[in-house]
């Protein structure tokens, strides 16, 4: 995907989404995995009951750190354990680990423990938003962005793109799971940083998403904080 057109704008004294719309936005849940993971298969099934639900954007971001025990995860992008650790390095912690899932960049937790995901989206969807969003969908891949926040933001934002696909199916050769055919849901293909926000005032956004991938638009606090919003194309 090539970013083609990035529009920002200072927007006036029009609301476009109640507070009430923004409590509705969907809990944003990241599934560290890997296909050489011999934990992450129970994981992997939650986050497929996950992306069938509404109320939660479920992204998969396979990691190339096992690659070395005798199977290369081929949707592994290094970028993405890279995207973990700072994580880790935002909560203090000195390593990171698979099936790890994050909940609204807040919360952390084993992704085999359904139950324990469960209570934290529920928590995360009853606490207030601030940030108000809008993604609609135009021509020739054109995504259009709003976004504003009540109150203003204390810290700055940053707006990023990201491309999934629906669903993968790899039989796995080697390694820890060898002889298994699996089937991994929301697999990340690709995740990029479109803009930042001061969150001072609305901001309108517009940018090329083509291609057959998903897309979701995620608007987290800077240095991995709290996930403020995430959509996606109306």
């Amino acid at each position: 995907m090539r970013r083609m057109i990035f529009g920002l704008a200072a927007a006036g004294a029009a609301v476009l989404a109640t507070a009430a719309a923004a409590q509705q936005q969907p809990v944003l849940v990241e599934l560290y995995t890997s296909q050489g993971c011999s934990s992450c298969p129970p994981a992997d099934e939650v986050m497929a009951e996950l992306a069938g639900r509404d109320d939660v954007i479920a992204l998969a971001l396979h990691v190339d750190y096992w690659d070395y025990i005798g199977w290369e995860d081929s949707f592994a992008v290094p970028a993405f354990g890279e995207r973990q650790k700072s994580y880790a390095r935002t909560w203090h912690h000195k390593s990171v680990y698979t099936p790890q899932m994050v909940v609204n960049g807040i919360d952390q937790v084993e992704g085999f423990r359904s139950m324990r995901v469960a209570q934290l989206i529920q928590q995360h969807r009853d606490a207030d938003r601030r940030v108000s969003i809008s993604l609609r969908r135009g021509e020739n891949g054109m995504l259009y962005l709003r976004l504003e926040a009540d109150p203003p933001l204390t810290r700055g934002a940053v707006v990023d793109l990201v491309r999934y696909a629906p669903q993968r199916t790899v039989e796995i050769e080697a390694g820890e799971n060898a002889g298994r055919t699996a089937t991994y849901h929301n697999v990340v293909t690709q995740w990029t940083s479109v803009g930042e926000w001061d969150g001072q005032v609305a901001v309108e956004m517009a940018f090329r998403a083509e291609g057959d991938d998903l897309t979701a638009v995620v608007v987290q606090e800077r240095e991995f904080g709290a996930v403020l919003a995430a959509a996606r194309p109306e």
